[in-house]
């Protein structure tokens, strides 16, 4: 059973989950704060204490499917996290911010977004897209974008 991590890099949170690729099913995790520059050791010490075989990085592209400033800082994120020997691989996470809103609304839970509540649900569906994906393919279903870190 491989554990998988996957994060929503924002500019003041970073949201977490976490999951065993053998279960399938991604979990919120506690946002961290995000990092000044390139002080990224907190991530990488949670990574390595979720023993992650694999970090999903939250790949932020426009509606168009260009990417912008936001995506060039996930990007340089994903790259700090596989120059400490981690394995990263970006997941497109259009609209998931707004979806995990949603699903938290229509569950009648108010996401505070000062504890990163959003930012950790979105992570969630991140994760789950990429372990979605994963699964044998079932007919007219489409796999997120996903791509390696390097």
């Amino acid at each position: 059973m491989s554990r998988v991590i996957a994060f929503d890099h924002g500019t003041r949170r970073i949201g977490v989950a976490v999951a065993d690729s053998e279960i399938g099913q991604a979990f919120s995790r506690p946002a961290l704060r995000a990092p000044r520059g390139r002080d990224i050791g907190a991530v990488v010490a949670l990574a390595r204490a979720e023993s992650a075989e694999q970090v999903v990085v939250g790949l932020p592209r426009n509606m168009d499917g260009s990417e912008g400033a936001q995506a060039d800082a996930a990007r340089r994120f994903g790259d700090q996290l596989a120059e400490e020997g981690l394995r990263v691989v970006f997941v497109d996470e259009r609209l998931t911010s707004w979806e995990a809103g949603e699903r938290l609304a229509a569950a009648g839970e108010r996401p505070r977004r000062k504890r990163g509540d959003l930012d950790s649900a979105a992570a969630r569906l991140i994760l789950q897209d990429y372990l979605d994906a994963r699964r044998p393919p079932h007919a007219g279903v489409d796999a997120p974008d996903h791509q390696e870190a390097g």
